[in-house]
């Protein structure tokens, strides 16, 4: 494990941490807009947080540290993903957010790129370098989350076109998204993994319904899709017809990636900071708490840097995106816990105080959204035990059937 940038690596360090310092508001700065996703979908609070995602967006792109390791020819800086880890390193220490612009950015981009023909990265990846096109994710379903390819959306073929049937949920932005990618079951007579298609579909069609999730801190972040007779063109088909679970995998990937990446380095200070104020930085259970905090930031640190080692090598990393999001959903789980203990009544209460109560709150109500996107936790060991430790797969009772000979429930 290298513990030290290199000689170049250090000079891009140092580059992109004087940019930000020019171009990046500090977290709790007045400018600052990170955490304001959790704004009403609809409320002005909410419109100037996508209007600032945006922004930021178009400012990282005209400053040339817009999507690092994408190829120029799109937008990109044709970097590597080892530029692209110090960069993330280092906008995590500013109060800004890609916030409505993640899906696009994090894991469609990179699926067009991997998969895309010319024509479809010649469309779609410069509109979303600039953020003039927001996208979301039309994946899970009321019966297929974890088993995501139990899904039942149809997409029957008509000439030129595609015709989509079914209903999406836990769809992230996709009340301001412009597109979609999708997964449809193009054929039921071939095992459940293999009558799969990916989809980019224009979130303005015709027989596409949108409706809000209320969520528990009261946001509206997540929706319902439904589908009705939804026409899309088969130029839009990304990869193969019932070729889509390769292309998924791709896309699981980043995003996995992507929400492990979530993590903030800085919660024991915060808690330092909560015990200072309320006068419990002495009591033992309080520093107890702290020092848990510490260690799996460092525990984070050193996987980081484990990460970026592989990467440097030319390693792609697998299951170790599994991990990196686990750990990070331990971490921030258990911090909001403690984070909540060390607040005491001023948690409950809520505000802007010095003991900071509000931030543990949402803290806590926040973290459920990073353990189960993507993934839940147990499909997250489930990789890693197949993946890292070779333990064997357990066997499907439905492996061999066509989907529409699988019994279904409900």
């Amino acid at each position: 494990m290298d513990f030290d940038d290199t000689p170049e690596e250090a000079a891009f360090r140092a580059e992109a941490r004087a940019w930000l310092e020019a171009n990046a508001p500090r977290p709790g700065a007045p400018d600052a807009w990170a955490g304001m996703e959790g704004a009403p979908a609809g409320s002005d609070a909410f419109d100037e947080f996508v209007e600032r995602c945006k922004q930021w967006q178009r400012t990282l792109s005209d400053g040339g540290w817009a999507c690092l390791t994408w190829p120029k020819e799109y937008g990109g800086q044709g970097l590597t993903s080892a530029h692209n880890m110090i960069f993330n390193q280092e906008v995590g220490q500013f109060g800004v957010t890609l916030g409505v612009l993640i899906p696009g950015l994090g894991f469609v981009g990179p699926t067009i790129i991997a998969h895309g023909s010319d024509e479809q990265k010649a469309r779609y990846l410069p509109p979303l370098v600039r953020a003039d096109e927001v996208w979301c994710q039309l994946f899970s379903e009321p019966g297929a989350g974890s088993d995501l390819a139990n899904l039942r959306t149809k997409a029957e073929r008509d000439g030129d076109e595609f015709v989509v049937t079914g209903q999406k949920v836990w769809n992230s932005f996709a009340h301001v998204a412009d597109y979609g990618i999708l997964l449809a079951r193009t054929n039921p007579d071939v095992p459940k993994h293999k009558g799969i298609t990916f989809f980019l579909v224009d979130m303005r069609s015709p027989g596409i319904e949108i409706r809000p999730i209320r969520q528990i801190n009261g946001a509206a972040k997540f929706n319902e899709v439904f589908l009705d007779e939804v026409r899309i063109p088969a130029g839009n088909v990304l990869g193969e017809v019932d070729g889509g679970w390769a292309v998924t995998h791709t896309t699981l990937m980043y995003e996995r990636g992507q929400i492990g990446a979530t993590r903030d380095r800085k919660l024991a200070q915060r808690m330092i900071d909560a015990a200072r104020a309320g006068g419990t930085l002495d009591d033992p259970v309080v520093r107890q708490a702290i020092a848990r905090a510490h260690t799996r930031e460092q525990i984070l640190r050193y996987f980081s840097l484990k990460l970026q080692t592989a990467i440097r090598q030319g390693k792609r990393p697998g299951a170790e995106a599994s991990l990196m999001k686990l750990l990070v959903g331990n971490h921030l789980r258990d911090s909001a816990v403690d984070g909540m203990m060390v607040a005491g009544l001023d948690a409950v209460a809520g505000g802007e105080g010095p003991i900071g109560g509000d931030q543990w709150k949402d803290l806590l109500l926040w973290q459920y959204e990073v353990r189960f996107g993507g993934g839940t936790e147990e499909i997250q060991r489930n990789t890693i035990g197949e993946s890292v430790l070779g333990l064997p797969r357990e066997e499907r009772v439905d492996k061999d059937l066509a989907f529409r000979d699988v019994k279904q429930s409900g």
